[in-house]
């Protein structure tokens, strides 16, 4: 048996695979930083064989309750992500798989690689409602991108939508492919409405360099892009630096920042509500969109979440809490789980690439309920 794990979004270290009923990884950190969860690898030479993979530091990772419950996903084809079966014992993650063929990956979540992100990119910008911006470089040179949809006119929503400020949350890239193939459908009315009656920036990849380097939660510079709006630089955090920026010259009447979380399994949102400057209108707007979106999607739900914030207490150093307190507008940051959803389970796929997908395309359905209150 042979582990690699030197390609695109790849992280793992082979400590002991001698034995493949017995073999010994560990998940390598962030650069510059103490971060580490995401995995994504390659097991070779083992179709029909038992293996028994001990990733020995999970029970000291990032988040370790994201381990209870959780299943890993496997694939053949790196097209289809499937959940095999893993358990935790509080100090080490062990995954056990019996391969049918000579290669398969293993991950924590389905990659979105960075082929694909240009993919998507090329495919957006062929139609007629969409056009690419490139809004600056990161820090390893990679290329930051921008897909605006609609035209730009006065009385028009601003619209804009981000995702995967931390690289391993790759979830978040698959729902913005579902949300941006809608909104590009001509035949769908409610992304004719939308597109009619507001424009769209959309940064579906805020991390390259992260996402590349097989990151959890920061860039090239080892920064937590989601700490950095207040006062983001162009050498430790361009990424932020750039979005703001443009954000400037558009204004902003509504932001979704689409997450992952490691912990909880289930879909939810959370708001600016501990921003000392968030109006009762914009907050109502918020348990609208929250209810809008549970009717459109049973994947959804009001129930389970983070805990409120206190008026006046919230970090201003994310883009929630910054966004709604400098534009005065309804800001949001949607977390999906990496495990499957606790209310909705699929045994084979767990929470997977096309249900974030259709979770993409029923945020239209919700904001095109409230799209004329925004401001």
């Amino acid at each position: 048996m042979q582990i690699t794990s030197n390609f695109d979004g790849g992280n793992i270290l082979v400590r002991d695979i001698a034995d493949p009923g017995d073999a010994h990884l560990e998940i390598r950190r962030d650069n510059q930083s103490d971060f580490y969860q995401w995995f994504y690898f390659r097991a070779s030479g083992v179709r029909d064989t038992p293996l028994v993979l001990h990733i020995d530091n999970a029970g000291t990772s990032s988040y370790p309750p994201g381990w209870k419950d959780y299943r890993a996903v496997a694939s053949y084809d790196r097209e289809q992500w499937f959940r095999v079966p893993t358990d935790y014992d509080g100090r080490r993650l062990t995954i056990r798989h019996t391969p049918d063929h000579d290669s398969v990956w293993y991950a924590y979540f389905a990659p979105y690689s960075h082929e694909r992100h240009q993919d998507l990119i090329a495919a957006c910008q062929l139609s007629p409602r969409c056009r690419h911006e490139l809004l600056g470089a990161t820090v390893d040179g990679r290329d930051l991108d921008l897909l605006v949809l609609g035209e730009p006119a006065p009385g028009k929503r601003v619209c804009w939508v981000i995702a995967r400020q931390h690289p391993g949350e790759t979830m978040a890239e698959w729902l913005m492919e579902g949300l941006l193939e809608r909104l590009l459908d001509d035949e769908d009315p409610v992304a004719r409405q939308l597109l009619a009656r507001a424009v769209f920036y959309c940064v579906p990849n805020m991390n390259p360099d992260g996402s590349f380097r097989g990151n959890l939660r920061t860039n090239a510079t080892g920064a937590n892009l989601n700490r950095e709006w207040q006062e983001p630089t162009r050498e430790r955090s361009p990424e932020v630096y750039f979005v703001r920026k443009r954000m400037e010259q558009t204004g902003v009447d509504f932001c979704l920042d689409v997450h992952g979380d490691e912990a909880l399994p289930y879909n939810f949102i959370a708001g600016p509500d501990g921003v000392a400057s968030i109006t009762k209108r914009v907050l109502d707007l918020q348990d609208e969109y929250e209810r809008l979106l549970m009717r459109s999607s049973p994947d959804f739900q009001l129930e389970h979440g983070y805990d409120a914030v206190a008026p006046g207490a919230a970090n201003m150093t994310m883009c929630t809490t910054f966004i709604a307190d400098r534009f005065g507008c309804l800001s949001m940051t949607l977390e999906q789980p990496f495990k499957d959803t606790v209310d909705s389970p699929h045994e084979l796929f767990g929470w997977s690439p096309e249900r974030c997908r259709k979770l993409g395309r029923a945020n239209l359905d919700a904001l095109f309920g409230i799209l004329d209150r925004l401001r």
